[in-house]
């Protein structure tokens, strides 16, 4: 039965105008149980939000400010951190000693082990609240999203590979061990920022490797793997860049435990996630596409068996900006907030 929101909670997005900032803005603002009240943005201060995305004229009116705390404070009961790597750790403290509840888009709080944090990134500054944070990778933390009052958001490489590994891992039908992870992503999983890496004429019509077996979302998958798992794993994981404006699609290699069969995958991942809304599980014959899940919160996933090699070769899609990023920080308010799972990310697939 659909929870029946009695009051609409007040949300403020913190860093709003890049790229996952303006997809939640974009979600939220057709949410049933959210008011926006602050759209924060160093670049774009005193400028009209659909000024700067003119895609979203009638649907958000607010005008971007600077970052103010204690503002946010009073104008929010949630807030969404979209800001890189660092800067949410200067702030999120003092936004839970206001008893807010945050959900932050960057790395800072995704990791319990501070000493994996600081080999990936840089030097944390509020450790303390490393073991108060939660992993929110919806599907597979369920429970613990329901009470957590800080959670950090996963990466998009890790959410397709892993809503796609945790259901094999935690059943013992492959070996964490042998696991070999090739990622695709599109363009805008680089960020609004501009780059050489990014410019039009870099990535049209080509097609790279990028950051090979040293990207910061290697150890973010390792640490989740190894928690399910119960033991040290440590996978091998290649992305690249393509083409194209949004989307993922992960390919995943890894060697089948003794006597396993297609069946045995199949029915672990349907029984993992038949209560779970936005994980599909492709009908056999068919594989994930990143048009089929594009501007959508949905994952879908699809399975072979290479018979000859005892391996399974699992792929997954899901949409960079959405599933990967924003779409998945909303389905985390909601389970927090008690709201229906799918509030504000029910759109259909474009079909083409």
């Amino acid at each position: 039965m659909t929870p029946k929101i009695e009051k609409k909670v007040t949300v403020g997005v913190v860093g709003a105008t890049g790229y996952a900032g303006a997809e939640l803005v974009r979600i939220l603002s057709g949410h049933p149980g959210v008011a926006l009240t602050v759209l924060t943005s160093r670049r774009y201060a005193n400028v009209r939000f659909d000024h700067v995305y003119p895609a979203l004229r009638g649907h958000v009116d607010l005008t971007c400010e600077e970052l103010n705390l204690d503002h946010l404070q009073s104008a929010c009961q949630i807030v969404f951190m979209a800001l890189p790597h660092k800067i949410p750790m200067t702030t999120v403290p003092a936004l839970m000693a206001a008893n807010k509840q945050v959900i932050d888009l960057s790395a800072d709080f995704r990791f319990q082990d501070v000493q994996v944090y600081e080999q990936a990134y840089q030097p944390h500054e509020a450790p303390e609240l490393l073991t108060r944070a939660v992993y929110g990778l919806s599907e597979v933390f369920y429970k613990e999203i329901q009470t957590a009052n800080l959670i950090g958001n996963p990466g998009c490489y890790p959410t397709s590979a892993l809503l796609a590994l945790v259901p094999l891992i935690q059943a013992e039908l492959i070996d964490p061990s042998s696991v070999i992870i090739d990622s695709k992503s599109g363009v805008s999983g680089a960020g609004r920022s501009l780059s050489l890496g990014t410019h039009y004429c870099q990535v049209n019509d080509s097609f790279k490797a990028y950051k090979v077996a040293s990207h910061r979302h290697n150890p973010e998958i390792n640490a989740i793997a190894s928690q399910i798992a119960g033991i040290p794993v440590k996978v091998t994981f290649v992305p690249h860049l393509v083409p194209m404006g949004r989307g993922m699609l992960t390919t995943q290699y890894a060697h089948l435990q003794e006597h396993v069969s297609a069946d045995d995958i199949r029915a672990c991942l349907n029984d993992f996630y038949v209560p779970r809304p936005f994980v599909r599980l492709c009908p056999p014959g068919r594989l994930p596409e990143t048009m089929h899940v594009r501007g959508t919160n949905y994952c879908d996933i699809g399975f072979e068996l290479d018979e000859a090699q005892g391996r399974v070769v699992l792929i997954s899609a899901i949409d960079n900006l959405v599933k990967g990023a924003a779409g998945q920080a909303v389905q985390n308010m909601n389970i927090m907030c008690g709201f229906n799972e799918t509030d504000g990310l029910t759109q259909a697939p474009y079909p083409v």
